[in-house]
């Protein structure tokens, strides 16, 4: 392969429209870097569920003008084979694509090209006016009725990295087997002289699209509900403060100070090492602001604003504020969603907690499970409210189907005033929804690797010795999630376990097993259930020790059962 690799790189780097990744070729070519050429020509970057997410560079295993080019073509091809079946104007908005950017480096670039490859293709593009939340994307599909949306992304990566995200005319970010139909059309552009490009003709969206977007999440929250509260908010350097504060305003929340570090759009994320909330010390920056303001509440999103993170006071906490993990989140909204009288369905994935099935069975209204990702939880009939543990949270599907950081932070901020306003906390209003439904207490144990092929085996040792007990309690039954039963979810790499209980404090566990989707990371999710009645008996301060003690067990068995 090093001994081609130069002519391949050669013949790549001659359509190359790219300035920047040009002179990145060229500087490897001239000092006969065949390694790094290798490592960036080691096949085509994969188009997938998730659509296209990696690092920046020149090649096609890169993020790159070159490659978004011909994922465009990709998807326009698909999308004219699929669902533009009529003739008619370019400007109709049935066969319309928009497209939306962060802020990240090439985004808009990235998104400049796909505009111009959808109109050449014969699509209408309509581009957003300026780098935006990802939520705002999603609601402009249905809001416009598009045919299809894309938005230019990495989310919370780091800065190295930008991705492509592709939605379909429902709202909702494809599965299979569009991701792999899509795939196909992309391999079958042999070289970007073949992608016809439009020099202008499409449009770009002003902020009328905005204020709409806004105007429906108003819809959220109760005009005249409890709005008393200081929130600390930060946008973790991505899209989401000018959104964010538009929305606390018009919902009437006066009281919100953002972290001026963190508050303007920077490619760089220069004051976090990794701009995810969940990360180690992507908060701190927030918790020194909340403290100095003698904030309420902190609500964070990560730098695309889908996802909400919310922190609170704790004096026990390092920094003094502790952050609420995303199945309490989810559990908080779960149960006011269901407070609201909904009929429609409750929905989590298999890898968050189960305490939504408990308040869904417990109000009477449907639950379902879904496999990870909200372009599973989107497709669930009749979508009340979704939820993921990782801080991802869809509390109005038929505004935005699709995690929604912006429209979950304003019922978050509802939730919290009016605890104030009755003399508590959101820990407080937790406690009595493990008091009412029973305490579901998670965590996770995840292993980073630099090979994947550890990975791999790991798997494999577990499907072919199934561990008899995890943390001292008893496995009641094995599933491997590659073979799910007949009806059930799709199939995918995952391992489930069921705990029985010890007979004592605790009810139930369960472990999930399964390869990290965006991360080199094998995660396990694990969960420990303590019965509401057995919490009357002992007292939740006792019961969450019950259950952290077995959680950390789980952890340390996790880890000898694994062998990483």
């Amino acid at each position: 392969m090093l001994s081609d690799v130069i002519e391949t790189a050669r013949a790549w780097l001659a359509e190359d429209p790219d300035p920047d990744t040009r002179a990145e070729l060229e500087a490897l070519l001239e000092a006969d870097d065949r390694e790094g050429l290798a490592d960036r020509f080691a096949g085509l970057l994969q188009f997938g569920t998730a659509g296209l997410r990696g690092e920046l560079g020149a090649g096609p295993n890169r993020m790159n003008r070159a490659v978004v080019i011909r994922a465009a073509a990709g998807l326009a091809a698909y999308l004219k084979t699929a669902y533009v079946t009529d003739t008619v104007a370019p400007s109709a908005t049935r066969n319309s694509v928009v497209i939306g950017f962060d802020a990240r480096h090439k985004s808009d670039v990235f998104a400049r090209d796909t505009a111009a490859v959808m109109e050449a293709a014969g699509l209408h593009a309509l581009v957003l006016p300026r780098p935006l939340p990802t939520p705002v994307l999603a609601y402009a599909i249905r809001h416009l009725g598009c045919v299809a949306g894309v938005m230019v992304t990495a989310s919370h990566n780091p800065p190295r990295d930008n991705g492509y995200k592709v939605y379909l005319g429902d709202g909702s970010q494809i599965v299979p087997p569009a991701d792999a139909e899509i795939a196909g059309h992309i391999a079958a552009v042999r070289s970007l002289a073949d992608v016809p490009m439009a020099e202008d003709g499409w449009d770009t969206l002003g902020e009328a699209l905005v204020d709409s977007y806004l105007d429906r999440a108003m819809t959220v929250v109760d005009p005249a509900g409890p709005r008393d509260v200081r929130i600390v908010h930060t946008a973790m350097h991505g899209v989401g403060t000018t959104v964010m504060l538009g929305a606390f305003e018009r919902a009437g929340f006066a009281d919100v100070r953002p972290v001026p570090e963190q508050a303007d759009p920077d490619p760089d994320f220069p004051t976090v090492a990794f701009p995810n909330p969940e990360e180690p010390g992507a908060m701190d920056l927030a918790f020194r602001t909340a403290l100095a303001e003698d904030a309420d509440i902190v609500i964070a999103n990560d730098p695309d604003a889908d996802r909400c993170a919310v922190a609170v006071p704790d004096p026990a906490a390092a920094g003094g504020w502790r952050m609420l993990r995303g199945d309490e989140v989810g559990a908080l909204l779960g149960a006011e969603v269901a407070r609201r009288g909904t009929t429609g369905v409750l929905a989590t994935t298999i890898v968050s907690s189960s305490l939504l099935g408990a308040i869904a069975y417990a109000n009477g209204v449907p639950y379902a499970e879904t496999l990870t990702g909200f372009k599973w939880l989107a497709r669930v009939p009749r979508l009340a409210f979704a939820f993921e543990e990782a801080l991802g949270y869809c509390v109005d599907p038929d505004g935005v189907c699709d995690k929604d950081g912006v429209t979950a932070a304003l019922m978050l901020a509802e939730l919290a005033a009016g605890a104030k306003r009755d003399g508590s906390t959101l820990p407080d209003l937790l406690d009595a929804i493990a008091a009412r439904y029973g305490l579901y207490a998670t965590d996770q144990y995840s292993v980073r690797v630099e090979r994947l092929e550890l990975i791999t085996q790991a798997m494999e040792r577990l499907r072919a010795d199934a561990p008899k007990s995890l943390g001292g309690l008893a496995v009641a039954t094995s599933e491997d999630l590659l073979h799910p039963q007949a009806g059930g979810l799709p199939p995918t790499d995952g391992l489930r376990y069921t705990l029985a209980g010890d007979g004592a404090d605790l009810l139930a566990g369960r472990v999930v097993v399964r390869p990290s989707g965006t991360e080199p990371k094998l995660k396990a999710y694990l969960e420990v259930v303590v019965d509401p009645k057995r919490i009357t008996e002992i007292g939740i301060a006792p019961a969450r020790a019950t259950t952290h003690q077995a959680l950390e067990r789980l952890k340390q068995d996790l880890a000898a059962t694994l062998g990483m």
